[in-house]
């Protein structure tokens, strides 16, 4: 089972490009979660029959968004936190609005695990969101993440806009009280892999420097001036199956890459 997930920044811009469906045609995923996908279904036209489509989308027109296109018929779908989180913490904290309609998280069920696919919060260059992510969301996704093992293992994937440690980006020195580096969104990370998830690259490369995005400027692509800030996180019991995990820095189409994982059940 080959399970990929990627920042697309924008859908209806790779599908116009062809860049999404080249991926689809060459890397075959049996199941892709996107972030940022910055439209509606209705606003779109996908035509991949291999795949059912799951779709939660922001309220706000052209911006962020998740959805999870599938081989295999979910047991269940959910686009929300369970109520007794939402109720939990104060998500409407700063100017940039409620993450809660923002479509940034998706749990969809399979009979062998939960798949979690979610867009976290940028803190912002001024670090404007970087209270919700440290107070709110971060600890609103461990307790849920954790309510979700007690039924069975648990993958989370996405785009969470921090480098964990020095080696998840290419200048730490310089970015060291920056969004996506600072050391409260590092705890969030720390926090997970506390709790018992497992970063599947950092399992098989625990020294690697290998980025999944890059700045859109000075060359910082070509010059691989780049963060590992997209992940797979798998919960312990799903160690035994886990066969590979990868980031696909040659697979071109946004300022993100694809990472992947894959999964054998017998």
């Amino acid at each position: 089972m080959r399970l990929f997930s990627w920042n697309i920044n924008g859908l209806r811009s790779s599908l116009k490009k062809g860049t999404f469906q080249d991926f689809l045609n060459c890397e075959q995923p049996d199941i892709i979660c996107l972030q940022e996908t910055k439209t509606k279904p209705g606003q779109v036209e996908v035509d991949f029959p291999d795949y059912l489509e799951l779709w939660n989308s922001a309220e706000r027109p052209g911006y962020s968004g998740t959805a999870t296109f599938t081989k295999f018929q979910p047991l269940s779908v959910s686009t929300e936190f369970p109520p007794e989180i939402v109720n939990s913490y104060a998500w409407d904290t700063d100017k940039h609005g409620n993450p809660l309609l923002e479509g940034r998280i998706q749990t969809v069920e399979f009979q062998p695990f939960y798949l979690v696919n979610v867009y976290v919060p940028n803190s912002k260059r001024d670090l404007a969101r970087l209270e919700l992510r440290e107070k709110v969301w971060d600890p609103a996704l461990l307790t849920y993440l954790k309510e979700l093992e007690k039924t069975k293992p648990v993958i989370i994937c996405g785009d969470f806009n921090v480098a964990h440690t020095a080696v998840d980006l290419a200048r730490p020195g310089d970015n060291e009280k920056n969004a996506g580096y600072t050391e409260e969104e590092r705890q969030g990370i720390r926090n997970l892999i506390n709790a018992g998830f497992i970063d599947t690259f950092r399992h098989f490369y625990p020294g690697v420097q290998k980025y999944s995005w890059w700045a859109q400027w000075a060359q910082a692509r070509q010059r691989n001036i780049g963060w590992r800030i997209d992940y797979f996180l798998i919960s312990p019991n799903l160690l035994p199956h886990l066969e590979s995990a990868e980031i696909h820095d040659y697979i071109m189409g946004s300022d993100h890459c694809p990472v992947s994982i894959e999964l054998e059940f017998k």
